[in-house]
C-alpha cells in the first residue's frame, strides 16, 4: 500500500516545483503584506488578488507536536513511532511537519527546527522537520 501524497494544483503548482528544488516558498499579499501559507489565488485577510512569493530561510520552532504509535493505514507501519509537528516559521507562518531523525522524545515545544526535504514518490519532494542541534566542541 503506498502512502497518499499531494496532488499538485493551479494554486500549489509553483510550492511544488520550489519543493522539488528544496525550496521553501511562501505568500505575501502585495496590498496588506499579509502572510498566509499554504498557497491561494487570494488573500486571506483582505481577500486581495496579488499574491508574490517568497522564499522561505527554512526555519521554525515547534508550536506543537504529537507522536504517532499507531499507524494510522498499513503504509505508515514502518515509520512508527513518528512525530508530527506544528512549527512557526520564522518568516510569519505556521505549517505541519514531520520531525525527522530523533527520538520523539526529544521534540519539544520551542525546539528550533530546520526545513529539509524529502522523495516522497511520484515526483515529489515534501518539506519535513529535522531539529537544529547544537554543536558541542
Amino acid at each position: 500500500m503506498d502512502k497518499p501524497l499531494p496532488k499538485p494544483t493551479a494554486e500549489t503548482r509553483k510550492f511544488w516545483e520550489a519543493c522539488a528544488r528544496d525550496e521553501l516558498l511562501y505568500q505575501v499579499c502585495a496590498a496588506c503584506r499579509h502572510v498566509q501559507f499554504y498557497p491561494r489565488q487570494h488573500c486571506i485577510a483582505c481577500q486581495g488578488t496579488q499574491m508574490q512569493w517568497l522564499r522561505s530561510a527554512g526555519s521554525a520552532t515547534v508550536y506543537s507536536h504529537t507522536t504517532v504509535y499507531r499507524a494510522p493505514t498499513a503504509a505508515f507501519k514502518a515509520d512508527v513511532p513518528y512525530v508530527i509537528a506544528l512549527v512557526d516559521v520564522d518568516e510569519g507562518f505556521r505549517m505541519i511537519v514531520n520531525i525527522l531523525g530523533c527520538y520523539p522524545a526529544e521534540v519539544r515545544i520551542g525546539a528550533r527546527v530546520r526545513i529539509v526535504f524529502r522523495e516522497a514518490g511520484g515526483g515529489l519532494r515534501l518539506p519535513q522537520g529535522e531539529l537544529a542541534r547544537k554543536v558541542r566542541l
